[in-house]
C-alpha cells in the first residue's frame, strides 16, 4: 500500500494534492468536457421530439420519424453516460487518493509528535482530525473537481445555447441566478462558524465519551458516575445543537437556492409563449419552446448545485485548518527500523547529564559489555525511568553516549532503534490477541518467548492459547501476565543492547528467578540495563548503577555495599521483606 502513497512535495498547501493527482485530472477533464457539452442533446432531442410528435398529430411526419429521432437520442445519450461513467470514477479515485494521502501524511505525523505536544492535543481532537476533518477536506475537494465540469462547463454550454434561441429572453430570465450565489456569499460566514463549532463540540464529545469509558471504574468506585453521566449528557446535546445548526446551512439552504434560481422560467412562459404565436422577440416552434425551457431548467438547477458547493467549500476550509499544522511529509528514510542481526556492543555513557525542563540526573558514567546486565536503581523518583528514555531520545541529554564508538547522537532515528530495544515501565499492550502482541505482524513462533518470560504454560491452559484476546490494554490479564507478555515482545524484537524498566515489578520472586535466568542465557551476546527498585538479584549482575542525590555511582554489588549507605539500606530492607511482593509490604 505504502508504494502506492504520492509524495506530497509541501503537504501544508491544499493545491500540492491536487498537483499530485494530474494524471487522474487529466482524464476527468476529458470525460468531464465530453459528457457535460454532451448533456445540450437532451433538451435539443426533447424540443424536436415534441414538434415530431406535434407534426405526426397534423399529418406532416411520419411515425418512422419518430422512431428514428428516439433511436438518435437513445445512442447519444448512450455515449453521453460513458463519458459520465469515466468522470464519476476519475473523480471518485481523485478523492479516494485525496483521502489515502492526507491521513497518511496526518498518520505520520501524529506517531513522532513529542509528549510535549501531546499534552496541547487531546485525543478526542485527534480522532476528530484524523477521520471527520480529512473526510471533510477530501469531500470538499472531490465536490470541488466534480462541479468545475457538472456546474461550470454545463452551465456555459446552456448559456450558450439559450443565447443561441433568444439572447433578450436570455439575459432577462437570468438576471436572477446571481441572486442564489449572492445568498450563499452573505451566508458564507455562518456556514464557516456553524462548521467550526460542530467540529469543537464533536472532539469534546469524543474525548468526554472515552475518559467515560477508561475512567469506568473509578467513577464507579468513588460514587461519581452520576455526574460524569451528566457531563456526556450535557456533552452530547451541545453536539447535537450543534450539529442541527450546521446541518441547517448546509442542507435546508438548497430549496432556497433552487427557487431563486428558479424565478426565471416565470419569465420564459410569458415571452416564451409570446415567440411561439408570432408576437414576441423570435419566431419559435413547440421544439424551441420546450428546447429553451428544459435549457433553462437544467441551468437552474447547476445554479443550485453551485450555490450549494459554497457551503461544501466552507466546511472544507474549516476542517483544513483545523489539520494544516498536522500536516508535515515524514522522510521515508526514517520510517523503516533496518532489521539486522544482533551484534556485541558496547555501550559506554560518559559525563551524562539529563533532564526536561532542568537537568535531574548529572555526571553520569558507566561501562556495559555484551552478555552483561547493569542493575539500575535508586531511591523513589530519582531519574530511574528519565535515564532509560535518553537512550531511546525521548529525553534530552548532555554528554556521549556510544555503541562499539560511535556515538548515538550522529544517528538518525532508524539506525538508534536498529540497536537499541527499549520496554517502559507500562507494559502497553495493543487490544489483540497474545500472538499479535508478541509477534507484531512478524512470522516467528512466540512459543520460544513466552518460555522465557515463564509464561507458555499459562497460556497453553487459556481456551484459545496464543490466539487469546487479552482485551484493551491487556484488561483480560493479570498485572504479572501483562508485564511478562510486554517483555516477551521485547525480546523478539530484541536488539544488541535492551533498556527495561521495571519490567518484572509485579511478578512473584520465583518468576523472577527463572526469567533472569533465560535472559541471561539467551541474550549472551546482548547487552542489558535492567532498571528495578527490586534488589533480591542485583548480586548476580555484572554492575549496580545507583542514583541518587542527582548523580551516580557505578560499582559491582558488593563495592556498592560498601561505598553506598543509601544502597546498602535499600538492599538490606528487601532481604528482610524475604519472598514478599512489594505490594504486600
Amino acid at each position: 500500500m505504502t508504494d502506492r502513497i504520492k509524495t506530497i512535495e509541501h503537504p501544508e498547501k491544499i493545491s500540492s494534492y491536487f498537483k499530485a493527482q494530474i494524471p487522474i485530472l487529466i482524464v476527468v477533464t476529458i470525460s468531464g468536457l465530453g459528457y457535460n457539452i454532451g448533456l445540450l442533446a437532451g433538451p435539443y432531442f426533447e424540443g424536436q421530439l415534441v414538434q415530431c410528435l406535434y407534426d405526426i398529430a397534423n399529418g406532416t411526419a411520419q411515425p418512422a420519424d419518430m422512431i428514428h429521432l428516439a433511436v438518435l437520442y437513445l445512442l447519444v445519450i448512450a455515449v453521453v453516460q460513458v463519458m459520465r461513467a469515466i468522470k464519476r470514477f476519475g473523480v471518485r479515485r481523485f478523492g479516494n487518493e485525496i483521502s489515502r494521502n492526507m491521513r497518511h501524511i496526518l498518520y505520520g505525523s501524529l506517531i513522532r509528535m513529542t509528549p510535549e505536544q501531546l499534552e496541547h492535543e487531546k485525543l478526542g481532537s485527534l480522532l476528530t482530525k484524523a477521520i471527520a476533518d480529512v473526510d471533510t477536506c477530501a469531500e470538499g475537494m472531490r465536490k470541488f473537481t466534480t462541479e468545475i465540469f457538472d456546474t461550470g462547463v454545463v452551465m456555459i454550454a446552456y448559456l450558450g445555447m439559450l443565447l443561441h434561441y433568444d439572447w433578450r429572453l436570455t439575459i432577462l430570465c437570468c438576471l436572477f441566478t446571481p441572486l442564489a450565489y449572492l445568498a450563499a456569499a452573505r451566508l458564507r460566514t455562518r456556514v464557516a462558524a456553524a462548521s467550526s463549532a460542530y467540529k469543537q463540540s464533536a472532539a469534546v464529545l469524543n474525548q468526554v465519551t472515552l475518559d467515560r469509558i477508561d475512567s469506568a471504574l473509578t467513577y464507579r468506585v468513588f460514587g461519581r458516575e452520576s455526574s460524569r453521566n451528566q457531563a456526556y449528557e450535557s456533552a452530547l446535546q451541545d453536539y447535537e445543537h450543534k450539529s442541527a445548526r450546521a446541518n441547517i446551512y448546509e442542507g435546508s439552504l438548497a430549496p432556497l437556492y433552487d427557487a431563486v434560481a428558479m424565478i426565471g422560467a416565470v419569465m420564459i412562459l410569458y415571452f416564451g409563449s409570446r415567440n411561439v404565436v408570432g408576437t414576441g422577440w423570435t419566431q419559435w416552434n413547440l421544439a424551441a419552446f420546450t428546447a429553451y425551457l428544459a435549457c433553462f431548467t437544467k441551468l437552474a438547477v447547476k445554479v443550485s448545485h453551485g450555490a450549494k458547493l459554497f457551503n461544501a467549500v466552507q466546511k472544507a476550509r474549516v476542517s483544513w485548518q483545523r489539520i494544516q499544522p498536522l500536516m508535515q511529509q515524514i522522510a521515508q528514510a526514517d520510517e523503516t527500523i533496518i532489521d539486522t542481526p544482533v551484534q556485541p556492543a558496547v555501550l559506554q555513557v560518559q559525563d551524562l547529564t539529563c533532564g526536561y525542563q532542568e537537568p535531574l540526573l548529572h555526571d553520569i558514567s558507566f561501562t556495559a559489555r555484551p552478555g552483561e546486565i547493569i542493575g539500575i536503581t535508586g531511591e523513589v523518583a530519582s531519574g530511574k525511568s528519565l535515564l532509560g528514555k535518553v537512550f531511546i531520545d525521548l529525553a534530552p541529554y548532555t554528554g556521549t553516549i556510544t555503541l562499539n564508538g560511535q556515538n548515538i547522537a550522529d544517528l538518525t532515528p532508524a539506525q538508534r532503534h536498529g540497536w537499541i530495544s527499549y520496554q517502559g515501565h507500562e507494559p502497553e499492550l495493543i487490544s489483540g490477541t497474545i500472538q499479535d502482541n508478541i509477534a507484531l505482524g512478524d512470522d516467528l513462533d512466540v512459543w520460544k518467548y513466552l518460555k522465557l518470560v515463564d509464561l507458555d504454560e499459562e497460556v497453553r491452559r487459556m481456551p484459545q492459547q496464543e490466539q487469546t484476546y487479552i482485551g484493551e490494554g491487556g484488561m483480560q490479564l493479570s498485572g504479572g501476565q501483562q508485564s511478562r507478555l510486554a517483555l516477551a515482545r521485547t525480546l523478539a524484537h530484541g536488539r544488541s543492547v535492551l533498556i527495561l524498566d521495571d519490567p518484572l515489578a509485579a511478578v512473584d520472586r520465583a518468576s523472577e528467578t527463572t526469567i533472569l535466568q533465560n535472559l541471561k542465557q539467551a541474550c549472551s551476546q546482548q547487552t542489558i540495563l535492567l532498571i528495578s527498585h527490586r534488589l533480591y538479584h542485583f548480586p548476580e549482575f555484572s554492575g549496580v548503577l545507583f542514583l541518587h542525590d542527582g548523580t551516580a555511582d557505578f560499582a559491582s554489588h558488593a563495592d556498592m555495599l560498601k561505598k553506598q549507605p543509601g544502597y546498602a539500606r535499600l538492599y538490606e530492607e528487601q532481604q528482610k521483606g524475604g519472598d514478599l511482593d512489594d505490594t504486600q509490604k
